[in-house]
């Protein structure tokens, strides 16, 4: 559940604003597969709580969050429930 007067969903521009990066960059990431967003249509909306997750993880790590990995692996998870027909 999202906090109150905290959207569930960022803007790719508004999310590109949080991290510090150009919304371009963020955008070539998304289409990419290299971070996380969700589609709806031809726009693209970054999950809030993928962020928390980004920031979390440096945070706890105290180094640097490589989300190129994260995505890998997720795409690695999306594969073998392909594959194994959703048994794990």
């Amino acid at each position: 559940m999202p906090n109150e007067g905290r959207p569930a969903f960022y803007t790719v521009k508004e999310a590109a604003r949080i991290l510090r990066v150009d919304a371009a960059t963020l955008y070539r990431a998304i289409r990419d597969d290299a971070f996380p967003a969700v589609r709806v249509r031809s726009r693209y909306v970054v999950p809030a709580a993928a962020l928390d997750k980004l920031i979390a993880e440096a945070a706890e790590t105290g180094g640097c969050v490589d989300v190129a990995r994260m995505a890998a692996e997720r795409r690695t998870a999306r594969a073998i429930e392909r594959l194994t027909g959703g048994a794990s």
